[in-house]
């Protein structure tokens, strides 16, 4: 009961500090804005400039929003992933996703180069690169799982997982070969990853894919619980292993698929957040891991895009090399350690 008592806590106490980076990243940015003036027009109060309150809820608002949605929903699938494949370097991307992604972006960056003109610029709109990545995800997704349809062992599968990847990376590299500067400077800049410029319809719908998929992993807490003791002790509890298999890498597609579409790949967050995770609150339980590594992976995201903003400047950093400076780290801990986490 004690125990409980105890999660319960860290529980609010990470809940709390989430609000608390939510406000402090709203805070920052190129134009110094008073924090009352933030409050007032979160909460539809006057506000002294019309500026600000268009600069809050057009531009910081949602990219704080979208923050939290990539940061949870990319956690929850690297834990669903490494409870998956029992392996602690496991990631929401091990099974060739954001490789998929990158593949629809090269594609299309090279085919709008071909067309050229008003074509070009079309094909190249926000939305075009959004479809695009979402494709490539699910042509990825689909190989997957007809391997997973077709193959038992579930280490296999990470290693095909694996290989799609290699292969859909490799496509890319000769696009990218191929490709003139202007094209492969579009392709780097998307592969930077961007939390901000997504109009409240892109948040919208990032957020219904982030909370379907966080929602069908809660429902999947017992069976992750029985799988973290081994396939044959989770078959004895009752546990369908090939569809609660096919679950998890769907649930784990529409998380990472749906935030690459978006925000394109975001590095390590998923890879990291779920070590930390247990590092803060030392359960195996995921109806406790879940909500912690979810909250644990918005504080974080929020903490890197606020470290990307350098405040009161116009310049940001892009969040891909910030999240690989917080999530290599972790990676280089899990090695020298030599020992898996909790497997």
């Amino acid at each position: 009961m004690e125990g409980k008592t105890s999660f319960r806590k860290w529980i609010i106490l990470l809940f709390i500090l989430g609000i608390t980076f939510f406000l402090v990243n709203i805070s920052l940015g190129s134009v110094a804005i008073p924090f009352p003036e933030i409050i007032s027009s979160l909460f539809g109060g006057e506000v002294s400039k019309e500026s600000w309150r268009f600069i809050i809820t057009d531009y910081r608002l949602p990219k704080a929003i979208t923050a939290v949605m990539v940061g949870s929903g990319l956690a929850v699938s690297g834990l669903l992933m490494q409870t998956l494949f029992r392996n602690p370097l496991a990631g929401p991307f091990v099974l060739g996703l954001s490789s998929g992604a990158s593949l629809g972006v090269a594609f299309l960056i090279l085919g709008a180069g071909a067309f050229g003109g008003w074509v070009g610029n079309l094909l190249l709109s926000e939305w075009s690169l959004v479809i695009a990545s979402a494709v490539g995800s699910f042509l990825v997704l689909l190989a997957v799982v007809a391997v997973t349809l077709r193959i038992k062992d579930t280490m296999a599968i990470l290693i095909i997982g694996l290989m799609f990847g290699s292969v859909t990376a490799a496509v890319v590299a000769v696009l990218s070969y191929f490709s003139n500067a202007e094209q492969l400077q579009q392709y780097v800049f998307w592969s930077f990853g961007s939390l901000g410029n997504m109009s409240w319809y892109g948040v919208l719908i990032l957020s219904m894919c982030t909370i379907l998929g966080i929602l069908i992993s809660f429902v999947l807490s017992k069976s992750l619980n029985a799988l973290l003791l081994g396939e044959n002790y989770a078959r004895s509890m009752g546990v369908r292993i090939k569809r609660t298999t096919l679950t998890i890498i769907i649930t784990t597609s529409i998380l990472a698929g749906g935030i690459t579409a978006f925000a394109g790949p975001i590095a390590f967050i998923g890879l990291a957040i779920p070590h930390i995770t247990r590092q803060i609150i030392p359960t195996s339980d995921h109806r406790i891991l879940i909500p912690a590594t979810l909250l644990t992976g918005a504080i974080v995201m929020l903490g890197c895009d606020i470290l990307a903003q350098i405040p009161f400047s116009e310049y940001t950093l892009p969040i891909n090399a910030i999240t690989s400076l917080v999530g290599a780290p972790v990676v280089i801990w899990l090695l020298v350690r030599k020992r898996k986490l909790m497997f």
